[in-house]
Parts: C-alpha cells; structure tokens; sequence
C-alpha cells in the first residue's frame, strides 16, 4: 500500500501564520519606539503620561522601519540635549548676576566705610573745623564762631576725650552724663563730630546761640552752662 500524501495546510492558516511573522518586528519596532521617545521627552521635562502618549503616536505613525525610528529618535534626544544645555546656560548667567551684584554690594560697604573712617579721623585731629563746618546746620553766623571756640575751650580743651573726674561731665561739650550724646549717635564716646552735634543742639534749645551761652558761663563760678 502506498503511502497516503501529506496534505498542505489550509490556505487560511497559512496566511495566519504569515501575518504573525509579518507583524512581529512590527510591533516591535513600535515598543522600541515608544519607549525611547518616552525617555527623551522626559529628560526636556515632559509628564511620564504624555511622554507615552506622544511616543505612541509617534509609533504608530511611523512606518516599521529602523532607519526610520532611529532619526525619530535621534531628534527627540537632539532636543533633550539643546533643552540641556540652554538650562546650564541660564543658570551660569544667573549665577552670575548674583556673584556681580554681590561684589558691587560688597565694594559699596568698602568704601563707605573707608569714608567713615576718614571722616572721623579728620575730627579727630580737626574738631575746631567741623565745628565752624557745622554752625549754619543749626542757625548760627559765623559770628557765633568765637563765643563757641571760647566757650568749649574752657570746657574741655578741644579734647574730645576730656572727662570730669568730679562731675563725669564728658567730651567737647562736656555733657553730663556722657552718655547723653547717645541721642545722636552710639559712637559719642569717641566721635568729634558726634560731640558737636550734640552740643549745639544744646545750646541752641537751652541758650539759643553760642554767645548766649557763654554769657551765663562766664557768670557762673565755677563755670558750667
């Protein structure tokens, strides 16, 4: 007896199986797809969930083919890198913006302070000339200038260290306590110009002039105004 033939498989399970075969890489290439581009969009900062949802679209609408899907991608990460580097960018210059206006800040207290410093080293060896400088602040003429010389010179000497053992009167104007040309400025301890501002406030709100007030010093004995 001869052997039966083998019979070929049906046409429709032929074309199944083709079809499997066919869209295998398919499908594939479409994951492949997907996933990358989900990683790309992430990294310019694009939501998980919209990052799947564009890398699908773009899947699907691109033909299964490698060449294809590689330059999607490489335009995806092309972009990811730009996004990058402009990012680095804004932060250098923002940090420099920040490093320049703290050194101006830092170059405007220098010399400020190198100001004060002069300033009062100036009174310090001066006190006679910011003195008379400061007269007109107050509402007094240069012809109050010599009843002001005389008077503080009886005072103190034009030593703004100068301090009563007795009285603990203090300073250019010998204010007492010292502590009371705190109103002006803390540094009265040691700050000519302090000192006088002080004083001629003093003077002008208890005598109303230099001159009035060494009148009623000269007729007080001991003096004292």
């Amino acid at each position: 007896m001869s052997p039966l033939p083998l019979r070929s498989p049906a046409p429709s399970a032929r074309a199944r199986a083709a079809r499997h075969t066919l869209t295998r890489p398919h499908a594939l290439a479409t994951a492949v797809v997907a996933a990358t581009a989900t990683v790309a969009l992430g990294a310019i900062g694009i939501a998980p969930s919209d990052a799947a949802e564009t890398a699908a679209v773009t899947a699907a609408a691109t033909p299964p083919a490698a060449a294809t899907a590689a330059a999607a991608v490489s335009q995806l990460a092309l972009a990811a890198d730009r996004a990058e580097v402009q990012a680095s960018r804004n932060a250098q210059r923002a940090d420099l913006r920040k490093r320049v206006a703290a050194a101006k800040k830092a170059a405007a207290r220098k010399a400020a302070a190198a100001r004060k410093a002069k300033a009062l080293a100036h009174a310090q060896r001066h006190p006679k000339e910011v003195a008379q400088g400061l007269l007109p602040a107050y509402g007094f003429g240069a012809g109050q200038w010599q009843c002001l010389d005389q008077l503080w010179t009886g005072e103190s000497g034009w030593n703004y260290r100068a301090s009563n053992p007795s009285s603990g009167a203090y300073g250019l104007p010998q204010a007492l306590p010292g502590s009371k040309m705190g109103t002006v400025a803390g540094d009265w301890a040691t700050n000519p110009t302090t000192q006088i501002k002080w004083g001629l406030g003093y003077i002008k709100a208890a005598y109303g002039s230099p001159c009035a007030a060494l009148g009623a010093w000269n007729s007080r004995y001991p003096h004292w105004y």
